[in-house]
């Protein structure tokens, strides 16, 4: 594997936590630390993308965003990464197609807040990625009924896996997705933006 990309072996469970990171904070770490546990995850990769195509304005620079996603991420198992930016992908389908060709034998399962279920059938390709790999959806402040009433769950209810069955998740044939309610943490990248706490530019 080339410098810069996350080893990983085959057979290893790894969720996949996607978005700008604009910036990073502890609602971020306290899914991640979620997902590791009830989904039986080897790792964690965070993939801080270059840009968020469904956002008119674009992030703080990369650089910036992802020194300090690895000071709030402090994790053995866990991976903060520019791998997007490294392999030119834009969109998520786009990635995950050039990960699982590139680690041939890992089982990736794509993570999401249940914010990013309300919307996610505006994402390119989002059937797709609901047909490729096993998504790990968790509960955020406000979004539980949204999430569970959007377009892309009521299009996959019947591949919809029980919250008991998430340490298996990663085994499960796609398409195959979770549910899970966890602690909620009520912190977002907006609210710190708009609070004027984040220097944007580094």
């Amino acid at each position: 594997m080339r410098e810069g990309f996350p080893k990983a072996e085959p057979g290893m469970r790894i969720g996949l936590l996607g978005g700008s990171f604009d910036p990073a904070h502890q609602g971020h770490v306290h899914v991640t630390r979620h997902a590791l546990k009830r989904f039986a995850l080897d790792r964690v990769w965070w993939l801080v993308s270059p840009g968020n195509p469904l956002k008119r304005h674009g992030p703080a620079p990369l650089a910036h965003r992802m020194t300090v996603a690895r000071e709030v991420m402090r994790h053995p198992r866990v991976a903060v990464t520019d791998i997007e930016a490294r392999i030119g992908t834009r969109y998520t389908a786009e990635t995950l197609n050039e990960l699982m060709a590139r680690y041939a034998g890992v089982r990736f399962v794509w993570l999401m807040g249940a914010d990013n279920l309300a919307s996610f059938h505006r994402w390119q390709r989002w059937d797709w990625i609901m047909e490729t790999v096993p998504v790990g959806v968790l509960a955020r402040p406000g979004q539980r009924i949204s999430a569970r009433l959007s377009p892309a769950a009521r299009a996959f209810a019947r591949y919809k896996v029980p919250a008991a069955m998430a340490p298996r998740l990663a085994f499960c044939r796609p398409p195959a997705w979770c549910f899970l309610n966890v602690p909620m943490v009520d912190i977002s990248s907006t609210a710190i933006r708009r609070a004027g706490a984040w220097q944007s530019q580094g």
